[in-house]
């Protein structure tokens, strides 16, 4: 998997990714991430990428140029995803980042300022939106798109592991609890000190049920609910008066 990111801010991605899991899977060559500065694209004097936009308005915009040499410098034969960072793209989930990172080569774009000069556009397959809500600059969404997907390849991390976390099988993951038993009077629930495998599946499938129903319910709306799981909830409707 090779993930190039292209933006003016080359040191906010460098920071993070030189750092815990992603380093490690950098290093042991599970993934290629290139930090591509936008401005060595320019042509202008003082590399600049940006200017005002036609017919006025506020702030400054992203200029096509740099981009489009950018990309087609990178993406030579034409086989990678194109990914744009915005708020009016399809919201990011774990479905696509499982999609993601199944996929050969991305290159993900990294806006600024006011936005990207419209023409960019014409080289972008798909826009991916973190949530309605509107960041700075795209480099947040890079990362998160790059720590997401990366952590997804195989070695990176125990398969087992991230199978069992939240979004995986349209559940929220179940809470965990490690060492000591008990401390200032806040202990472990009984079931998981047993030894008694079946009963931790089961009660570790009913947290999950649970903290899906208070804290995501839309969610279980497409879970296929089975008759002990509906029982189950039911039980939580008359606890929380429902």
């Amino acid at each position: 998997m090779r993930i190039d990111i292209i933006t003016i801010f080359p040191q906010m991605i460098e920071a993070y990714i030189n750092e815990s899991i992603i380093k490690r899977a950098y290093q042991d060559e599970k993934v290629e991430i290139n930090v591509i500065n936008l401005r060595n694209y320019s042509q202008m004097k003082h590399n600049q990428v940006d200017d005002t936009p036609y017919g006025g308005g506020s702030g400054m915009l992203m200029m096509f140029p740099p981009f489009y040499r950018a990309i087609n410098d990178l993406n030579k034969d034409k086989k990678a995803k194109v990914i744009m960072t915005s708020p009016k793209g399809r919201t990011y989930n774990q479905k696509i980042a499982r999609a993601y990172s199944k996929l050969e080569h991305i290159i993900i774009l990294c806006g600024h300022y006011e936005g990207i000069d419209h023409r960019v556009y014409e080289l972008v397959d798909e826009e991916i939106s973190m949530g309605d809500y509107i960041l700075t600059g795209g480099e947040l969404a890079a990362l998160i798109l790059t720590d997401s997907i990366t952590r997804l390849l195989d070695g990176v991390i125990a398969e087992d592991s991230h199978l069992e976390e939240s979004f995986e099988k349209g559940l929220l993951e179940h809470p965990h609890y490690t060492k000591p038993q008990e401390y200032e009077g806040f202990k472990v629930p009984d079931v998981l000190l047993s030894g008694h495998h079946e009963n931790i599946r089961k009660w570790r499938h009913e947290m999950a049920l649970k903290e899906t129903y208070l804290k995501r319910p839309d969610l279980l709306k497409d879970y296929p609910l089975t008759k002990s799981d509906k029982v189950f909830i039911d039980s939580l409707k008359e606890e929380n008066h429902d």
